[in-house]
């Protein structure tokens, strides 16, 4: 019963259209009304037990890493990393047809290791990109699709702050679920690529981008700084030197520096400026951690793991299964909800079964961010989405249709990781 009144008045109140973080407050509200029997007197009636639950969540050492991550992602994006990340992925790759395109997958891949955020690298990627592409005749609905795809790669490659929230959330190790999201990351870049090899031939694209040696000497001088911060965060976390939250103060302060001394693009007054829009990023993150974490204490109040448990417990002698049957689930509940609060609702209630099958904990761990991080690119609610449909101008019906083929794509490698979970869990095993 309780699962039926939680997952209703979620819905619900999502249907009107209420930002998430109050609706998971009203949710809240809901159970705590429920589990008292909307008795005042009972003892479980007591509203500052939801502000107790939301400073509680948010006091949490491992989620001081996401402000980091997005201050350093916030200078990056104003500070000249982006353009010189996407100047060298076009060195890399572009002299090949359709080179604009193989040379946006690239960037993705490169952008995930610095940004860690879907809807940041899809704002760097169609403010840069996108104007070229269209520029070179590309279809604007393609164009866009292409971006979107390779935005998901950013709640996947390290450092991820959706593995951060995930880590903090069920109590995991961080690093290794950032070492664990390392090569999915990359096959899915590389397929992704293999790809765009059949879209340009279909689409006709034939654009190439060369560049003279001095052009070419000049970008890897430029860019050498960008490309080297995910290999010494990386470095640093696998031979640890520093925990994934230092890791995010040494990224941001790696960034200011190069911004302010080696690519003097960062002023005092701009930084201030950044500092502020970071402030306000990470305010809503955590905003929605709190009110999460308020609905998880009454969630956990009303045993609804347990009924979670319950319902799918025919299914936990064949994990398999089980990985399907949640993995349904939560593709559903991307199509209408936010990585965040995806990760912070449901990552709890699944978690018990996950352990009572007997299942890798990290591995489900990739497969859940995964999978919630498709569903910023699946309609109604996809967040990318939005964000590639107003800086193009274009439909989502427009965007959704030229993009189908990479969310198809991007689903079966998530099966691909499912039926064949060592291509995971044994790189991780190394790395760690």
């Amino acid at each position: 019963m309780e699962l039926i009144i939680f997952l209703g008045s979620l819905s619900f109140f999502l249907f009107l259209n209420i930002p998430i973080c109050l609706v998971m407050v009203l949710s809240a509200i809901v159970l705590m009304l429920h589990s008292s029997g909307f008795n005042l007197m009972s003892p479980n009636f007591d509203f500052m037990t939801i502000p107790q639950s939301m400073v509680d969540g948010v006091n949490n050492y491992p989620l001081m890493a996401i402000p980091f991550f997005v201050f350093a992602g916030e200078i990056m994006a104003q500070g000249g990393l982006s353009k010189r990340v996407i100047m060298l992925a076009q060195l890399m790759i572009g002299r090949v047809k359709g080179g604009l395109g193989y040379a946006t997958i690239v960037a993705a891949v490169i952008f995930a290791g610095l940004m860690g955020s879907s809807v940041g690298e899809a704002a760097a990627l169609m403010g840069i990109l996108y104007p070229m592409m269209k520029d070179a005749g590309y279809n604007k609905g393609r164009a866009g699709g292409i971006i979107a795809s390779g935005a998901i790669l950013g709640p996947i490659i390290p450092p991820s702050a959706n593995f951060i929230l995930l880590g903090a959330t069920v109590e995991l190790s961080i690093t290794k679920l950032f070492m664990i999201g390392l090569l999915p990351g990359l096959l899915i870049g590389l397929s992704l690529l293999v790809m765009w090899f059949f879209i340009v031939r279909i689409d006709g694209y034939t654009e190439t981008i060369t560049f003279t040696r001095e052009q070419s000497i000049e970008i890897i001088k430029e860019s050498w700084p960008a490309f080297l911060l995910p290999v010494l965060l990386l470095g640093g976390i696998r031979f640890g030197i520093f925990t994934p939250t230092e890791g995010g103060a040494f990224a941001a302060v790696y960034a200011i520096l190069v911004t302010t001394c080696y690519y003097r693009e960062l002023s005092f007054r701009k930084l201030l400026r950044v500092s502020a829009t970071a402030a306000r990023s990470t305010a809503v993150v955590m905003l929605i951690v709190g009110s999460a974490s308020a609905v998880g204490y009454f969630i956990t109040l009303a045993q609804i793991p347990l009924q979670m448990a319950d319902f799918f417990s025919p299914l936990i002698p064949t994990p398999t299964l089980l990985l399907l049957a949640i993995m349904v689930f939560l593709f559903a509940a991307g199509m209408v909800m936010d990585l965040t609060p995806n990760i912070l609702l449901f990552a709890p209630v699944f978690y018990p079964l996950i352990y009572q099958a007997g299942i890798d904990p990290y591995f489900f761990g990739l497969l859940f961010v995964l999978n919630v991080g498709i569903g910023v690119i699946t309609p109604p609610v996809g967040t990318v989405l939005f964000v590639v449909c107003g800086s193009a101008g274009i439909s989502m019906g427009q965007l959704v249709r030229k993009m189908l083929p990479f969310l198809l794509l991007e689903v079966s490698m998530l099966l691909l990781l499912l039926f064949f979970p060592q291509l995971s869990i044994v790189p991780m095993k190394w790395l760690t």
